[in-house]
């Protein structure tokens, strides 16, 4: 089986991470195994633990890390902790995650995470649990809607949510030609020349089916407070509601004195658990977007826990 996938931001994120030869190093996204190898190449006396729950993932990144020292467990990275919690490990030096889809979930049609090719309506990205037709063909028009909108940000969710519903009544929604066709058919002829029409509500759905905000909100605040003094938290995002999340949660963690504006002197005591690693996030180059056209939208940001 060949995992193609062009890792993102690869020399901008392992620099991020500055690791430690000796320290102990999470991957929560492996995928192909790209970052993970980089990070694993780079220790001495060190450890990699590196997770994915795509069990394509694990096997490719299991072959290419081979002889490295690192270990490959098939998880979400929002169950971190157990699997830390289970092989004994207390805190880590640094945590690397590489939000989104794979290129190789993109790119193998029968996976049903792209509006390019006519496949099964899947994207899981576990390979298990609900499918995206599930939910296409159970959900009211008002849930779907609001999956499109809260997580798609598309502005004609309702529209496209009535169309549908309306459909999936003639027949099941079953196959991906048939959704985007749908999708497009609801959108106004004007909205369909900035980009496929369908892309916002593939993105939005794909985010429903594998609960990858929820898990992305509930790493963040586990994640950074189970790093060593030092260590580095640091997560790639290709879209806007992952990298304001991100955001966020490190503007909380760099957070000094919580005293009123008014008071003389901070009575408060309390100083930042964090500081960004750089202020703004870090973006690939043009030569990189040359490159990897995928990479257009990635965003690095990186904390380091004080």
């Amino acid at each position: 089986m060949e995992f193609s996938h062009i890792s993102v931001l690869l020399n901008e994120s392992i620099n991020a991470l500055n690791i430690k030869p000796d320290g102990i190093y999470l991957d929560g996204t492996a995928g192909g195994g790209g970052h993970s190898a980089q990070i694993a190449a780079r220790l001495k006396g060190g450890r990699l633990i590196a997770l994915d729950r795509d069990p394509d993932a694990i096997i490719a990144a299991g072959q290419r890390l081979k002889g490295l020292p690192a270990e490959v467990i098939r998880s979400n990275f929002k169950d971190f902790d157990k699997v830390l919690d289970d092989l004994g490990i207390q805190g880590i030096d640094g945590m690397l995650l590489d939000l989104g889809v794979s290129s190789h979930q993109l790119d193998e049609a029968e996976r049903g995470f792209s509006y390019h090719n006519d496949a099964p309506l899947d994207m899981r990205m576990a390979k298990q649990g609900t499918t995206a037709a599930d939910l296409v063909n159970t959900l009211s028009a008002n849930e779907i809607a609001d999956i499109l909108f809260r997580y798609g940000e598309e502005k004609f969710s309702y529209k496209i949510a009535n169309a549908i519903v309306s459909e999936r009544q003639k027949a099941p929604i079953t196959t991906t030609g048939r959704l985007a066709e749908i999708i497009s058919s609801a959108v106004p002829a004007a909205a369909r020349r900035d980009g496929h029409p369908a892309r916002k509500s593939f993105q939005a759905i794909r985010i429903a089916v594998n609960g990858e905000l929820d898990a992305l909100q509930e790493v963040l605040q586990k994640a950074f407070y189970r790093l060593n003094k030092g260590g580095v938290l640091a997560v790639i995002t290709f879209h806007s509601l992952e990298d304001r999340m991100v955001k966020l949660a490190f503007a909380e963690f760099t957070k000094g004195c919580t005293c009123p504006p008014d008071f003389p002197i901070c009575v408060c005591g309390k100083t930042p658990d964090g500081k960004l690693v750089s202020k703004k996030p870090i973006i690939p180059s043009d030569e990189e977007i040359k490159n990897n056209a995928r990479s257009r939208s990635a965003k690095l940001r990186a904390i380091e826990r004080l």
